[in-house]
């Protein structure tokens, strides 16, 4: 399915990047892009190469890295926390990034400042809430998967009453800017930029990977994995710095997408099974092109207006996340 997935990443990168306020043939593209990465064949029309490489191939690529994390970090949640309905976003890292770059935006006049200190801060701001839930979800020296839930459901409410608070401070010229970086939009991504969070959101990958073993045992109940030989307290400790670094690396670049995480690790799960060997790069595969195509959409369905990427991503996860609940309280398995 990993090889299936490839192919369907491809083919929603090549459309997402072709298709919008103008049509760029997929010739074109294939043009532009080989001139810039293989410095080889033609160099493309000025107009085209413009639009695919300054434009559309960092938006896309951003979609990509941001649903790939999202993706990831839902998949390990879940696990961790024994819980169908974690996402991501239930710890309250999201929130604290998003209150931490929030500030800087309503507070930063130099453009400069904002382009770096954006990013910065909502990464400072996911690692502070993340320090938080640990401790308050700590006690009698474990970390179990209701707490650390509580926890970050408290931490997060705290950070959305200061976002508001902030927001209704703001400037009204500043007002809407905020609400739909909230909302989450890949608009402005810019190429040079994407590097580090690209190389985090891999590295952060192929550490899970390896992780695969501990991971299907902590999915099994803390007994189990213990009756395994795995460090429980310490492995979920783990598990939750990755995901809080993939969940800041995903609000830094696209603010608050919401329900990526829920989804796709579910949906992919009814491919792949259970062992997170597997689920975890078809999660990631998968998540891109989720999101690569739910960004397509946002810029594509009423031109030249365009839209937050959670009214897409709410749209489908809203129902998903009701059903699951449903499904969850008949005693199905999920």
């Amino acid at each position: 399915m990993l090889g299936v997935g490839a192919l369907v990443l491809v083919a929603a990168c090549l459309i997402g990047i072709s298709f919008g306020s103008v049509t760029v043939p997929i010739g074109q593209v294939w043009t532009t892009i080989r001139f810039h990465v293989l410095h080889s064949g033609p160099a493309p029309d000025a107009l085209d190469g413009m639009i695919v490489w300054q434009l559309r191939v960092p938006r896309v690529l951003a979609a990509a890295i941001v649903g790939a994390a999202l993706s990831v970090a839902g998949a390990v949640l879940q696990g961790m926390v024994r819980n169908p309905l974690a996402d991501p976003f239930v710890l309250g890292v999201s929130s604290g990034a998003a209150l931490a770059a929030v500030v800087v935006m309503s507070s930063a006049s130099a453009l400069w400042l904002r382009n770096v200190g954006v990013p910065v801060a909502g990464f400072v701001g996911a690692m502070i809430s993340l320090v938080l839930v640990l401790v308050f979800a700590h006690q009698h020296g474990q970390f179990t998967g209701p707490r650390i839930v509580l926890a970050g459901v408290g931490v997060g409410q705290v950070a959305a009453a200061a976002t508001s608070l902030i927001q209704l401070r703001s400037e009204p010229a500043e007002i809407r800017g905020i609400l739909f970086w909230m909302m989450g939009s890949v608009a402005g991504a810019e190429l040079g930029a994407l590097a580090l969070p690209a190389a985090l959101a891999a590295v952060c990958l192929v550490w899970l990977m390896v992780q695969g073993r501990g991971l299907n045992a902590l999915s099994m109940g803390d007994d189990d994995a213990v009756a395994l030989g795995v460090d429980v307290n310490r492995l979920r400790v783990q598990l939750i710095v990755i995901v809080a670094v993939l969940t800041g690396l995903a609000v830094a670049i696209a603010g608050g997408v919401g329900f990526v995480g829920l989804m796709i690790p579910h949906v992919v799960r009814t491919l792949t099974g259970a062992d997170y060997r597997r689920l975890l790069p078809a999660a990631a595969v998968y998540g891109a092109a989720f999101l690569v195509l739910i960004d397509l959409a946002a810029r594509a369905i009423d031109v030249p207006n365009e839209y937050p990427l959670t009214i897409f991503t709410a749209a489908l996860g809203g129902p998903f996340f009701l059903w699951l609940l449903k499904r969850s309280r008949t005693g199905g398995a999920v």
